[in-house]
Order: C-alpha cells, then sequence, then structure tokens
C-alpha cells in the first residue's frame, strides 16, 4: 500500500497533461508570456534574460522532451529537442526532462523516470519494464552552450543513436547549420529502480525519478522524488551519494488521512550555504504535512524550516541586505480532473514562522517552477496543465 500512495504522489505533474489544451484566457493578474509547451517542468533565468524552460514532453510520443528558450516578450525557440520521454505506467502521464539549473552556459537538466517500471500483478506494485525507451532515464545531463547559442539558435535535436552514446559515457557534440553548436554530457546514470520486495510481489522495485537540480562549486545536489532521498554528485568524476533521506511524514494528530504520507522531496535552492528541500508529500495530499526542510550541505543532517503546508513543489529565497525572505510555491492539491483547479499559490514568507501572505491574485494551473526577475520584480511560473507560462507580479 505504501507503494501506491507514493506512485500517486508522483502523478500528480503529469495526469493532467491530456488536459493541457484548454484554452488559454485571460488570468485576472497572471499574464500569460507564452502557451503551446509541452508540459512545462522546470524553469531557469539566463544571465541575458531569457528563461529556459525543460517540457517533460507528450503522453505516448517518444523523445518529444525538450528544452525551449523563452525571451521576455514570449517568443519561443527550440534550443534542444529529442529528450527522452516515456509514459508513465503509475498514470499514463508522460515523463522526460524534469527541473534544470544553470551555471555559465552550462544547462543541467534532470531526465526523470519515464517508462522504466510497468504495473506489477498486485495493486500498487511496480515490475521493472523490460522494454524501457531510453538509456538515459533517471539521469543527470549537461548541455554547454556555445556563445552564440543562446541569442541566435536555430535549435539542435538529439538522435536516438546519440542518446545511446551519451549513455556509453561519451559526448555529443550537435551543430544546426547555422554557426553555433552545443555540447551533451551525461554526468551521472543512476539506476533506474531498486528491489523492494513486498510480500506479495518479491520482484517489486521502486522507482528512481531524479527532480530536482541545484548546482555548487564541485558539486550537484539532486533530490530523487521516486527514492526520497538527496544525492550529491561530483561534477569531476560522477561519483554520488546520498546525502540525505527523507522518511514518510507523519499526519496530524485526529486527522483526516493515513497515519503517514511520502515525502516525495522536489525543489531545491540555498540560503547561508545550507539546502533548502521542499517536500511535496503524497497522496491524499494532507493540509500542513508538507514542509521545507533545511538540510547541511555537507553532513546531511536536517531540520524542519517551513511547516504547515500541502503541497510544495519549489522554495526562492529572497535576500535584500542582510534580511532573506522566502517563496513558495504550491502546486494544486484538487484531484485531477477538477477544473479549474484549487490551492496553488506562491506564498510569501518574510521568516521561516511568519504567517504568510499569497503572492498571485489568480489561479495557477497545476504550476511546477518559479523563476525570479530580480531587477523586474516578476515571478516566472510554468503552469502544466495549461502547457504556458505566466508572469506574476511581486509586489
Amino acid at each position: 500500500m505504501q507503494t501506491f500512495i507514493r506512485r500517486s504522489a508522483l502523478a500528480v505533474f503529469g495526469a493532467a497533461i491530456s488536459l493541457s489544451n484548454v484554452a488559454v484566457d485571460a488570468n485576472d493578474d497572471c499574464e500569460v508570456v507564452t502557451d503551446g509547451l509541452r508540459a512545462p517542468i522546470g524553469s531557469v533565468l539566463t544571465e541575458q534574460g531569457n528563461l529556459i524552460v525543460s517540457e517533460t514532453g507528450t503522453v505516448d510520443v517518444p523523445n518529444s522532451g525538450r528544452l525551449s528558450l523563452v525571451s521576455p516578450q514570449g517568443k519561443r525557440r527550440t534550443l534542444l529537442d529529442g529528450l527522452p520521454q516515456g509514459t508513465n505506467a503509475a498514470g499514463g502521464d508522460a515523463s522526460g526532462p524534469n527541473s534544470l539549473a544553470m551555471r555559465g552556459r552550462t544547462i543541467y537538466v534532470a531526465i526523470g523516470q519515464g517508462d522504466t517500471v510497468i504495473p506489477g500483478p498486485e495493486p500498487g506494485s511496480s515490475l521493472p519494464n523490460p522494454n524501457v525507451s531510453s538509456p538515459l532515464f533517471s539521469s543527470i545531463l549537461a548541455i554547454h552552450l556555445s556563445s552564440a547559442a543562446e541569442r541566435q539558435t536555430k535549435g539542435f535535436e538529439l538522435t536516438e543513436q546519440q542518446q545511446m552514446t551519451l549513455a556509453g559515457g561519451q559526448s555529443v557534440t550537435l551543430s544546426n547549420g547555422g554557426g553555433d553548436r552545443i555540447r551533451i554530457e551525461l554526468i551521472v546514470n543512476f539506476p533506474d529502480h531498486e528491489s523492494e520486495p513486498l510480500p506479495e510481489v518479491p520482484g517489486n522495485v521502486r522507482n528512481s525519478n531524479p527532480f530536482g537540480v541545484f548546482v555548487g562549486q564541485h558539486n550537484l545536489f539532486v533530490t530523487n522524488g521516486g527514492l526520497n532521498r538527496l544525492v550529491k554528485v561530483d561534477l569531476a568524476s560522477g561519483a554520488y551519494a546520498t546525502l540525505a533521506s527523507f522518511e514518510r511524514i507523519e499526519n496530524l494528530p485526529d486527522a483526516d488521512g493515513p497515519p503517514s504520507v511520502e515525502a516525495v522531496p522536489t525543489g531545491i535552492s540555498q540560503v547561508h550555504g545550507d539546502l533548502l528541500v521542499s517536500l511535496l508529500s503524497g497522496a491524499p495530499f494532507l493540509p500542513d504535512v508538507s514542509r521545507i526542510k533545511l538540510v547541511d550541505r555537507a553532513s546531511g543532517d536536517q531540520s524542519d524550516f517551513i511547516k504547515g503546508l500541502r503541497t510544495a513543489i519549489a522554495v526562492l529565497p529572497l535576500r535584500n541586505r542582510n534580511d532573506v525572505d522566502y517563496l513558495v510555491l504550491e502546486n494544486n492539491f484538487a484531484p485531477v480532473p477538477a477544473f479549474p483547479p484549487t490551492g496553488a499559490a506562491i506564498k510569501h514568507f518574510e521568516t521561516p514562522s511568519s504567517e504568510p501572505t499569497v503572492v498571485n491574485e489568480c489561479t495557477l494551473y497545476r504550476p511546477t517552477s518559479m523563476s525570479l526577475d530580480k531587477e523586474s520584480g516578476t515571478i516566472y511560473v510554468t503552469e502544466l496543465l495549461r502547457g504556458t507560462i505566466v508572469k506574476v507580479p511581486l509586489e
């Protein structure tokens, strides 16, 4: 039964992809920047003021994962197409590129679980998929841009053969005929799943699902929503080890729902040298159970930082001289296909223990990431359900 709860939690992002063709209407104070995205998951703002967006892909369309460049005016250009996408057996949703991070001209993107497992013989059980559609699921890719690629790219496309080349440990250089190039390398390829025997299903497995990425000076820090872990990866060698594990979260006393739910770590950021990790929590997404954890990046020691949340998927520190506020993005918790969904919010905390204020005055349609333009005070939010990016004024 625990496996079933975990899989339901991870399916919250993609179960609504089939509804992503809904009309993009005026959305109160949330201005639509661009639409037509393939289930956007992650975003990062570049030094040139563009957004790079990871798109997990389209259900039943292999290798439809994509990275796009979106200008402040909303013009979308393909940066890299042909990234792995596999239809997840747990919820029938697309699974491919998840969140991303950027340092200099290098993009680090987490490739999710894809179709690495299939349903087992008992409810909630999983077995290894003997016919996985890509060797790059459950991995981290580094994409190195040439100096002109962001300004004038005509787009690149990764082939299935080049996916095999990457999986074999070799880098791939792509040219689009326009004079700009990108180089792709595989930083780490995690095992697709781990053994988790059940009494009725000895071969049951728990799938891996790298989700959030934070890049440090010499290491990557990766949240794994399938295995409830935070992993530290050495950038030079690709060696990795678990930095922190997140136990199931106890439900509140006398509250409805199960005694405990899966942690499901998602977003990751940094404050004062420590890491902030959002725990989405598992279905049925109980109130006041989701939280933000503070994790020591050297020892892995962890403590509750912000509590009282329901579906935290991203956290962003707001630095103002010596003062730090926090933005927390909460995903919708109403079950699919409820429309419009409810519960999504950008919450502003002046301190970790203060009562938050809600930043957005509009409906957010299954938000998955947020990026802040500090100069304009604009928050860019990716919406999975509508395949859009909207901008929300911070003030």
